[in-house]
């Protein structure tokens, strides 16, 4: 490989910084060591500089004090916010996400299983358990629930999709307009409004950035169904949790699965570990598996090298 050190063309070894979790380290080198034989892999927490790529999966306040030259940035994880976060990145730097790695399947089974488990009613069986309550109810068959996703991206569309092919009626909302089979696309600001109006479900994936910060508040939360769900699998600062707590409370909405939250973990005292309607999951609904992840990040190095482009290139001004 060839590479490009303060603009200059030169010949050489590629340097590939990897900063991960320290628990995860020493696997994820040796994944990267595979899968990019002719390159130098080195620790960026415990190396110095002059890496021609950077790997960031953990937060290392320093990482970018080290590294000034590289050609891009890669983030090792589902979200760029922890990247655009830490001091010093620079600004003429590509930023360069992961594109699903493994998460999209397993996002996709988490929002079908918990779905599955509204139409069922085994929300209100469990209530009735701890009630000692001996009591059938119909189940809701599919084509009777409005099922929304907010944010049909990679991740997104697939969700809705195969929502779909299960029979519910699935709505979807992009920045911009997109077009999915067996779903009713709306995009926009303009186009909220009616994406969210009478949603049995709302299933959120889209990234946090300044205009979703809090989107999932009083006065959008108000328009779902009387007695929705919601299932939030984005970021945890999509929700504004006093006012999500306020609609439960109020009997607005009937419950909601949160796998993210504002802070990690959630604090001990969070009102929301307490709560029967309220379903807590620790950040699991889509993991970073290494193995793909590594695979797809070298190929994208392989492709930069040989001048060509990749995509996965973050847009800073839309945070993802």
């Amino acid at each position: 490989m060839s590479t490009m050190r303060d603009g200059v063309p030169t010949k050489g070894t590629v340097r590939v910084a990897v900063c991960v979790h320290p628990d995860d380290g020493a696997q994820v080198l040796s994944l990267f060591a595979a899968a990019l034989p002719d390159a130098e892999i080195v620790d960026a927490r415990t190396t110095g500089g002059g890496a021609d790529y950077v790997i960031a999966g953990f937060r290392d306040e320093t990482l970018f004090e080290k590294q000034r030259a590289m050609r891009a940035v890669f983030a090792f994880g589902a979200g760029v916010n922890g990247v655009l976060a830490l001091p010093g990145l620079p600004a003429d730097v590509p930023l360069i996400r992961l594109e699903d790695a493994g998460m999209k399947t397993q996002m996709v089974r988490y929002v079908l299983a918990t779905v599955l488990r509204i139409a069922g009613g085994f929300d209100l069986y469990a209530r009735q358990q701890r009630e000692g309550v001996w009591q059938q109810h119909d189940p809701r068959p599919p084509s009777s629930m409005n099922v929304g996703v907010l944010g049909i991206g990679v991740i997104g569309g697939a969700i809705a999709q195969a929502l779909s092919t299960l029979g519910f009626r699935v709505r979807g909302h992009a920045r911009t307009a997109r077009t999915l089979a067996g779903v009713e696309c709306y995009a926009g600001d303009a186009g909220i409004d009616a994406f969210l109006t009478g949603l049995d479900v709302l299933v959120a994936v889209v990234p946090l950035t300044p205009s979703t910060c809090a989107i999932l508040n009083r006065r959008t939360l108000a328009r779902l169904a009387d007695g929705a769900h919601l299932i939030n699998i984005g970021r945890g600062a999509l929700v504004n949790d006093a006012d999500l707590i306020a609609l439960l409370d109020e009997r607005k909405l009937g419950g909601a699965t949160l796998d993210v939250f504002d802070p990690e973990p959630l604090p001990p005292a969070h009102p929301y570990w307490s709560r029967p309607d309220v379903t807590v999951t620790p950040h699991v609904s889509g993991t970073t598996l290494p193995e793909e992840a590594v695979t797809q990040i070298a190929g994208k190095i392989r492709r930069l090298e040989q001048g060509l482009p990749v995509t996965g290139v973050v847009d800073r001004a839309q945070g993802y």
